[in-house]
């Protein structure tokens, strides 16, 4: 097993193996003890293939940048002919599929060597990952008795806790930012389309979900996005091209830029007093990088989003969980609590009811554009909150619009996250604070449609500035090698 594993990136690792200091066997070796030690407390490693990843290496993996890295996938999309997948869910068995998706195509080209695959809640929806298909909840290596986030909650309890350097997940509405802010981890959202989607999907949730990473550096993304950016054939829509990559990018800082902070809100109600004071400590960061920084605040109808997107995810929930189901009774064995209600209300939905909430979303996306014509940079918080608890969010409740939008739910505590989904612009959480009890919180930073490339050069200067891969949650520090 590899001594110095904390302290290597996926980049380091795969580095390591191309000199010949280790071999993708020894990494995975240790992936493999910590995934023992660790995953009994944290139930976020399911599905696990150790022999298939040893045949892998056996056979010989592709010469690419993450050559040899251990990797887990999300229990939910990446769909595999090896890999089984069960999207959180207990209505059918993990199961393959008759063709690879162009996400894992691209994921299994860097070299990366997958044993298995990272919990997620019922369908994607949730900010909390604690899906009965597990067995129980998936846990905070910060804290047991908080989430990791949802829905690429087992991504980043995995990240966080050392068991993988990077790990796949997927960002529908946060999905990434809310794990990545939970842990302690960097989570960055594409710009919409920028990943593919196909061939088992042309786009998802009308274009607001969207495939990436969750790690512990910003150039272990970049390297990932840039071996997996591009439409897939037959792609509904194409974003603006980047101009030299990902990579390219974090290699010199972007020009001076015009951030606006905002440390409530989008719609101005105030957020824990902990958070908003990150946000206004990392606006000071900023300006003292040379960046102008304002308080300003969007005057999109983020409200009017918010429920657009809740019967959005609803219908598309309905689509997944009818058809799984092949004619079988929505039942209670079967079926969680809020994806029942989430059928429940798709059937109070016309036709014309969803091309209304589409067209609210891209109303929306057009009104976050006017406000970007004036900031290079949005500047929140990406929770308003530190990490819940585990089962405040539970899936018991059938009442899907209160569990999205009613008082203390997923909104309040996540209302940041979603509006770019929404926009499709990009979007990424940094772990730059922490509370004064020791939780991460995460700061989140947004961009103009398409300009992905100055983004990540501005999160690479955050780390540069503010290191964050040293800190290490209390369960990995007291965890050998």
């Amino acid at each position: 097993m590899i001594a110095e594993y904390d302290a290597l990136d996926a980049v380091a690792m795969a580095a390591l193996v191309a000199r010949g200091d280790v071999t993708a066997a020894d990494l995975l070796d240790t992936a493999l003890a910590r995934t023992s030690a660790l995953n009994p407390a944290l139930n976020a490693v399911v599905w696990q293939q150790p022999d298939l990843a040893r045949r892998h290496i056996a056979r010989g993996l592709p010469a690419g940048p993450l050559r040899g890295v251990p990797f887990l996938l999300k229990d939910l999309g990446a769909e595999s002919t090896e890999f089984p997948c069960a999207s959180g869910s207990r209505i059918l068995p993990p199961a393959t599929e008759s063709a690879d998706s162009a996400i894992w195509d691209r994921i299994r080209a860097t070299g990366v060597v997958t044993f298995g695959r990272t919990t997620a809640p019922e369908n994607g929806i949730g900010v909390a990952t604690e899906a009965a298909v597990y067995g129980g909840p998936t846990r905070n290596p910060w804290d047991l008795s908080r989430t990791p986030g949802g829905s690429s909650g087992g991504a980043g309890a995995a990240v966080a806790a050392g068991i993988v350097p990077v790990a796949h997940g997927s960002d529908g509405g946060g999905s990434i930012r809310i794990p990545a802010a939970c842990c302690g981890l960097f989570g960055f959202k594409a710009t919409r389309a920028r990943l593919p989607d196909g061939p088992f999907s042309g786009e998802g949730w009308g274009g607001m979900a969207i495939d990436g990473f969750l790690s512990r550096s910003v150039r272990d993304t970049a390297v990932l996005l840039d071996a997996c950016a591009g439409p897939d054939p037959g792609a509904p829509y194409w974003p603006p091209p980047l101009a030299h990559g990902y990579g390219d990018a974090i290699t010199r800082p972007p020009p001076r830029l015009r951030v606006a902070i905002c440390d409530t809100t989008l719609t101005g109600t105030p957020i824990d007093p902990e958070v908003a004071e990150a946000v206004r400590d990392a606006g000071r960061l900023l300006e003292s990088l040379g960046h102008r920084v304002e308080p300003a605040r969007p005057t999109a109808d983020t409200a009017a989003m918010m429920h657009a997107w809740t019967r959005i995810v609803a219908c598309g929930t309905a689509l997944s969980v009818r058809t799984d189901l092949g004619g079988r009774p929505l039942s209670p064995d079967l079926v969680e609590g809020v994806s029942r209600g989430a059928c429940a209300y798709a059937k109070t939905l016309s036709g014309a009811d969803y091309l209304q909430a589409l067209g609210q979303i891209h109303a929306y996306g057009r009104q976050m554009a006017d406000f970007f014509a004036r900031f290079d940079i949005l500047l929140t918080a990406t929770l308003a909150e530190l990490p819940a608890r585990i089962g405040r969010f539970s899936h018991e409740t059938e009442d899907f619009v209160h569990f999205r939008t009613g008082p203390g739910m997923v909104f309040d505590y996540s209302p940041f996250c979603a509006a770019f989904n929404a926009s499709g612009q990009p979007a990424a959480s940094l772990p730059l604070a922490g509370s004064t009890g020791g939780l991460p919180i995460g700061i989140h930073l947004a961009a103009p449609f398409g300009a992905d490339e100055t983004l990540i050069a501005l999160c690479a200067e955050l780390e540069t500035a503010r290191p964050w891969f040293h800190r290490r949650p209390p369960l990995a520090a007291t965890t050998g090698p």
